[in-house]
């Protein structure tokens, strides 16, 4: 299986820059995973596509103001750093530029030394992994130094940095926004409850390995970077409960997805649990939690593309991707949102 099977043409100008005035205006393609058959909506009108007794789970991660901005201590050059995940109390790994300029030892400084962080071990692809040395409470710390690390591809600068978190973010740690849930707004989701659909949580923290280029030729060897996954007691029984009598789970977003997928991999039912997740699923992959997605537009090759092309099958997918792109639907983190499902009818 290549790489390259998972391309698609995408006019630059299609990369959505900024999100929508209203969370919900997004449009919506709606894909059967089973005929292909395509619909378009807009995600204000999801509902009519959800069925009682549903249970629509959620990724309540939330962002932290992750990219900083530092110098050297000896030789003042400047250097960026991407916080990605916390292994052990303030040992974080970080994604470094110039990586090359930073050796074991090495400490950088942060808004006058408010924050320093010190180079305690040095891992391949542009990692290190950092002390960080700061008085109070980090996330105060990171919220006056800190940018929120919005991907390569934005070069808009973000006017309300609250639309990179989803209404419901709770738990702090990604270095990216669980981006299928920026649709929903607090009054669509009581909406959802009232239909009588579900809502259950899970938190993935989104670090390099929901991101990260594949840059193998063969899918089979490329290696996922792990996240930090939780899920509550409350949310296994609803799940679980849900799975006997045969309704439907729907992820809102690939994190969710591969929290759950994870989760029934390792245990063979939902369980009050927390861990490190590595899980890489493409074509192939046989499904054990979900049944239907909410998700994005992902970019060409990547990881994500691989993950839809699993559940809905790889030409379904690009077949969708192609219409959208041809219907000029908004791509990426700020962009539009495709609903795959098993049933397309209202």
């Amino acid at each position: 299986m290549k790489t390259d099977d998972f391309d698609y043409e995408l006019p630059e100008e299609l990369i959505a820059q900024t999100p929508l005035t209203k969370r919900d205006s997004s449009r919506l393609l709606i894909l059967d995973k089973n005929s292909g058959n395509i619909k378009h909506e807009h995600f204000n009108n999801i509902l009519d596509y959800l069925k009682s007794g549903d249970v629509l789970c959620l990724n309540d991660t939330k962002v932290i103001p992750a990219r900083l901005h530092g110098v050297k201590k000896d030789t003042k050059a400047h250097i960026e750093l991407l916080l990605l995940k916390e292994t052990d109390t303030n040992i974080w790994e970080c994604l470094t530029k110039p990586a090359k300029r930073v050796k074991l030892g090495t400490i950088i400084s942060f808004g006058d030394d408010l924050l320093e962080a010190e180079c305690v071990e040095v891992k391949e692809e542009g990692i290190r992994v950092f002390k960080l040395h700061y008085q109070g409470i980090l996330y105060e710390v990171l919220d006056k130094l800190g940018e929120m690390p919005l991907p390569p591809y934005i070069h808009s600068k973000l006017k309300d940095k609250d639309r990179y978190q989803t209404v419901y973010a709770k738990y702090e740690g990604s270095a990216a926004a669980p981006t299928a849930g920026l649709h929903f707004t607090n009054e669509l989701l009581e909406q959802i409850k009232a239909k009588g659909i579900n809502i259950v949580y899970v938190t993935l923290h989104v670090g390099l390995g929901t991101f990260r280029p594949v840059n193998v030729e063969d899918v089979t060897k490329h290696k996922m970077h792990s996240e930090f996954y939780m899920m509550s007691k409350e949310t296994a029984d609803v799940l679980n409960k849900a799975k006997s009598e045969h309704r439907r789970i729907i992820s809102v977003g690939t994190t969710s997805v591969r929290t759950l997928e994870t989760i029934m991999n390792l245990y063979g039912t939902f369980k009050e649990c927390s861990g490190w997740t590595d899980i890489f699923i493409y074509p192939g992959y046989k499904f054990k939690a979900i049944d239907c997605l909410i998700t994005n537009f992902h970019l060409p090759k990547s990881t994500l593309v691989m993950l839809v092309s699993a559940l809905a099958g790889k030409e379904n997918i690009l077949n969708a991707y192609r219409e959208a792109v041809s219907l000029k639907y908004r791509f990426f983190s700020f962009g539009d949102s495709m609903f795959i499902t098993d049933d397309i009818c209202q």
